[in-house]
């Protein structure tokens, strides 16, 4: 019941977060092209200079590679010289990996996760896990991309409500695995930055 709670608060947290300015808005791959308009209205509202596109998985229509997500971005008006790819990662876990290098290379201090609502806590949950591991306490902020159906059928013949309860498995999974941080171990970080973004 405890973790339940927990996984409720989370999860409101994270589909109502303020944001603050970072260095880059993270395009994750997956849900087809869904998560572009999301990506484009955070870097032209300049909440962020750069856009990282991550995902190397290529099955479509559902798993866009980074390379033709970034041809969309293009013609939605975002300059090329300001999209990075990251084309490795086959799945969310490795999508963090390299991400977290990235940022750590690059002396980054904050990004922002676009993912879809369904997937954004396992997402969220990953991203710390590994932030940790890496030795790296950085603000990583949440803006799933909104408006999308969650009865509509999506390219993998679910809606994004069945999709939802499918995430929630895979959590209960990779916690068990530790892959991911918990539910109060998230919560944690996530009062830690936000009393750090209140204190300035």
């Amino acid at each position: 019941m405890i973790k339940f709670i927990q996984a409720i608060k989370l999860i409101s947290l994270i589909n109502d977060e303020e944001l603050k300015k970072s260095e880059a808005a993270v395009l994750l791959e997956g849900d087809g092209y869904n998560r572009i308009s999301q990506t484009v209205k955070l870097f032209k509202e300049k909440w962020a200079k750069w856009v990282i596109v991550s995902g190397g998985y290529n099955n479509p229509p559902f798993s866009i590679p980074a390379k033709n997500l970034s041809k969309a971005l293009v013609k939605k008006g975002i300059p090329i010289q300001k999209i990075i790819l990251e084309e490795k990662s086959q799945n969310t876990h490795e999508q963090a990996v390299e991400i977290m290098k990235l940022t750590k290379k690059r002396k980054w201090k904050k990004i922002i996760l676009v993912a879809s609502t369904f997937h954004q806590p396992r997402a969220y949950l990953t991203f710390i896990k590994v932030m940790e591991q890496l030795n790296m306490k950085i603000k990583i902020f949440n803006s799933p991309a909104q408006g999308l159906s969650w009865f509509k059928k999506t390219a993998l013949n679910l809606n994004r409500l069945q999709l939802l309860e499918i995430e929630l498995k895979k959590i209960e999974k990779y916690l068990k695995t530790g892959q991911i941080v918990s539910f109060k171990k998230a919560l944690n970080y996530h009062q830690w930055k936000v009393t750090q973004n209140e204190s300035r």
